[in-house]
């Protein structure tokens, strides 16, 4: 059947289809990063940030293809997570613009819609690298515009469309060295690739309405269990854990499921149908919950809850604060030695986050929210996070800037250099300079075998980064970093600190210091427990 146009509601459709394709190659996505550190997270970064527009374009009571895009396109801006995220979000913020007001779409608005997105990716990056999902999206909105002029089909332009895409996205490695030597396609362009290819096999497939279902079903629970986690409890917590999660098999018996369930808690819900079942329940054991449904299927989006924490958190929230101070600082930080350490140099807030731990821009204003202050400095220390983090402070109502930290030894830094009773502005400028004063090395585990810069690195490897780039692999975690951190080293160099991650003891790290301490006896050298995942060592030399 010849299709003219595209109205909200057959957008919805396709969305759903994009997304869920998403989420079944988010890991291979993840895998595509240059680096091999465990924290390649742009295909989480997509999925996520595209199911929080999902939600959102689903919840629009319109067929509008205008009102249906603009939901979208809000709902992606404030799930945005890293920068694949952020870029993902502009796209979709470009189409929103080009098909505002339309009832349905041709091909030849879908065409303009292509191209807005694409220009709204490339101004939202500083500085646009070719060979990556900037040039995935321009070409494909060249072969939309060419097909379009040719047919009135938007089905027969989105098929040239996504041939393009993928055209593109192989040619990534011609452009970009690091991808030709590292010998993968650009993540980002393939997460567009990927959301392209949902979307024609949502037209294909006639499971999409089943599959549209399902999100309804997923999004009524979770309003409804938010609802419940966030009442205050006057009386002591009987059972401590919020366990629900997606049971998926066949001939699911749900009675048998409550009959079973209902001894190990309270507010027991089975709902759903034989093949797709939300399971919620209040429980002191979460993982026989979870054991006693396995024998009916596979667990998907599984969420425990401590609901202690939570009816403490509830509590500090609802006593009230002193007058706003002048200024505060919210950070972006994983680790509870690191959190420790943020708060005791005078950050306000610290959101939990990092490598392959992303938070949403929606995520960044809450925590905004929790800062008493009229105006509010931003720490990303995360080079992924830094787009978020400027587009949350464009968003946040009260006066916000972005100190671009991209590591957590700069935000140390950057604190050692705030003076709360100095101006926004005056902070900011010398916040900035002090990042120029410290070095960033990080120590982790190599989860892939490559090359770079001639550099041989394998699986399981230690491998040693400086600044971003890498600098030392071996089988040796001593070697490592005894040989990374003299690579750090210059004539100006006089403190070394090494902050130990959860994967590493006292015993171990402390072993490591002194006999570095040995090697280098005209450094200072200190160590603080970290606890961040990942990273065995986050080295600051200054």
């Amino acid at each position: 059947m010849y299709i003219y146009s595209f109205d909200g509601e057959q957008l919805k459709y396709m969305l759903v289809g994009g997304v869920n394709l998403l989420a079944e190659n988010k890991a291979e996505i993840d895998a595509l990063n240059v680096f091999p550190v465990p924290d390649g997270d742009t295909g989480t970064n997509m999925y996520l940030t595209m199911l929080s527009g999902v939600k959102a374009a689903k919840q629009v009571d319109s067929n509008r293809i205008g009102d249906v895009v603009a939901a979208l396109a809000k709902g992606c801006l404030l799930g945005a997570r890293g920068n694949s995220g952020v870029i993902l979000s502009q796209i979709f913020s470009g189409f929103a613009g080009a098909l505002k007001g339309l009832d349905s779409a041709g091909a030849q608005n879908i065409a303009r819609a292509f191209r807005s997105g694409a220009d709204a990716a490339y101004r939202a990056v500083g500085n646009p690298v070719e060979g990556t999902i900037l040039t995935v999206s321009r070409k494909t909105a060249d072969a939309f515009e060419r097909a379009a002029a040719r047919s009135s089909d938007p089905v027969r332009a989105l098929l040239l469309a996504s041939r393009a895409a993928r055209h593109a996205l192989d040619e990534t490695p011609a452009l970009l060295p690091v991808l030709k030597e590292a010998g993968v396609v650009d993540a980002g362009g393939k997460g567009f690739l990927v959301i392209l290819e949902g979307i024609i096999r949502a037209l294909k497939d006639a499971a999409a309405q089943r599959n549209i279902e399902l999100f309804d079903l997923a999004a009524t629970q979770q309003k409804e269990f938010a609802g419940t986690r966030a009442r205050e409890f006057s009386a002591e917590i009987e059972f401590t854990y919020c366990t629900e999660f997606i049971l998926m098999g066949r001939n699911i018996p749900h009675d048998t499921l409550r009959q079973e369930l209902a001894p190990y808690g309270d507010c027991l819900l089975v709902v759903g149908d034989d093949r797709i079942a939300k399971v919620h329940i209040h429980s002191n054991h979460p993982g026989l919950v979870l054991e006693c449904c396995l024998k009916y299927g596979n667990l998907n989006s599984v969420q425990v809850s401590n609901m202690e924490e939570q009816n403490q958190d509830f509590k500090k929230s609802v006593v009230k604060t002193a007058a706003a101070k002048p200024l505060g600082v919210m950070a972006v930080g994983v680790g509870e030695g690191i959190a420790t350490i943020l708060e005791s140099m005078g950050v306000d807030v610290v959101v939990e986050g990092g490598q392959t731990m992303n938070p949403a821009t929606e995520d960044l204003l809450k925590a905004a929210e929790k800062v008493n202050a009229a105006a509010i400095i931003i720490l990303p220390n995360n080079k992924n996070i830094l787009m978020s983090a400027r587009q949350a402070a464009e968003l946040i109502e009260k006066d916000a800037v972005v100190v671009p930290t991209i590591s957590i030894p700069q935000a140390f830094a950057a604190m050692l250099a705030y003076n709360p009773g100095d101006t926004l502005a005056g902070n900011k400028t010398k916040m900035e300079q002090a990042l120029a004063e410290v070095k960033t090395g990080e120590v982790t585990k190599a989860v892939r075998d490559t090359v770079i810069d001639g550099m041989t690195i394998a699986t399981g490897d230690f491998i040693g980064v400086a600044d971003d780039v890498m600098t030392v692999a071996g089988p040796s975690l001593t070697r490592v970093v005894n040989t990374l951190i003299k690579k750090m080293l210059d004539e100006d160099s006089s403190l070394v600190t090494l902050y130990y991650g959860s994967a590493m003891t006292g015993g171990e790290s402390r072993e490591i210091v002194n006999q570095l301490q040995d090697i280098f006896p005209d450094i200072d050298f200190e160590i603080h427990y970290g606890g961040q995942p990942l990273y065995h060592f986050l080295i600051s030399v200054e």
